[in-house]
């Protein structure tokens, strides 16, 4: 296959290095022209280009998967919503007759639930976080440049849950030992993937999935916050978890504890995808052999 990432972040990183590995041609978006000539040296053919910048993206190549998988930066003087909208819409106005195949990542916050529900695919779309509005409303922007421009576009939506893995556990780790209490209430259930796993799986949705198709990505087993992080503080050696509900940040992701179960009973049937990571406990184990600690 011919794939084109946007936004090789945390997951669109983890998916290039795999489809490079398996033969595949990889193009990649970057704002970095360092970056660029990193990826090259990998055998990644870079494009540097801005999906808040129209002009920036007039000659992307025919290829046969788009990845879609931008992230808001923490960083960036670009308002949350306007990268996850306006960068959408710039960059399906490039990609227009040019791929056979649109995989975009999107998130399981577009589900609200807060008693502990199971939720699946046929679920209704609520979100009850700004994040999780954000999401819904760029999944309904693809939906309708498919329904127009789009026409001829296979298009599958992967909702993902929370991405762990390989360095992505360090502020947890230095607050655990610290004896810092966590935002958010201990007894909420996380839904989880682990990094590798969600790169895998996009990759195969981009492979198998049906037109128009929706594929919620989560390993196996729901976990308390509590649970999670008490395991984690095992393998750390660190004090047993604390919780505050009431402190900073405990409103957003997954610390506002939503409290639902996501079932991830389609991608393991009709994908037949089987996570790598089945569960929490052989994904901490990973990625803390994996991360500088």
């Amino acid at each position: 296959m011919r794939v084109l990432i946007f936004g090789c972040g945390y997951l669109g990183r983890r998916a290039a290095e795999y489809l490079h590995a398996d033969g595949h041609t990889v193009y990649a978006v970057t704002r970095s022209f360092p970056r660029a000539a990193g990826w090259e040296s990998r055998g990644w053919r870079p494009i540097v280009a801005d999906v808040m910048r129209p002009e920036s993206l007039a000659a992307l190549p025919m290829v046969d998967v788009v990845l879609y998988a931008v992230a808001a930066d923490r960083d960036s003087p670009v308002p949350k919503r306007d990268l996850a909208i306006m960068g959408l819409e710039n960059s399906l106005r490039a990609i227009s007759g040019t791929c056979a195949c649109v995989v975009f990542i999107s998130s399981t916050s577009v589900y609200g639930c807060s008693q502990g529900e199971v939720i699946n695919e046929e679920s209704p779309a609520e979100p009850e976080t700004e994040s999780g509005r954000i999401c819904l409303e760029a999944e309904r922007t693809l939906i309708r440049w498919r329904d127009a421009d789009g026409r001829g576009t296979a298009t599958v939506f992967l909702r993902l849950a929370g991405l762990y893995g390989p360095d992505r556990l360090l502020t947890r780790i230095g607050q655990l030992r610290e004896g810092v209490p966590l935002a958010g209430d201990g007894e909420a259930w996380l839904n989880l993937i682990h990094r590798d796993d969600a790169a895998r799986l996009a990759i195969k949705s981009a492979r198998i999935g049906r037109d128009q198709s929706l594929y919620l990505g989560s390993d196996n087993e729901p976990v308390r916050r509590r649970d999670f992080y008490g395991r984690l503080a095992e393998l750390t050696d660190s004090p047993p978890p604390t919780f505050d509900p009431a402190a900073a940040g405990s409103d957003r992701g997954s610390a506002k504890g939503l409290n639902k179960r996501c079932d991830n009973h389609r991608i393991r049937h009709e994908l037949d995808f089987r996570c790598a990571f089945p569960t929490y406990r052989e994904g901490l184990a990973d990625a803390l052999a994996r991360t500088l600690v």
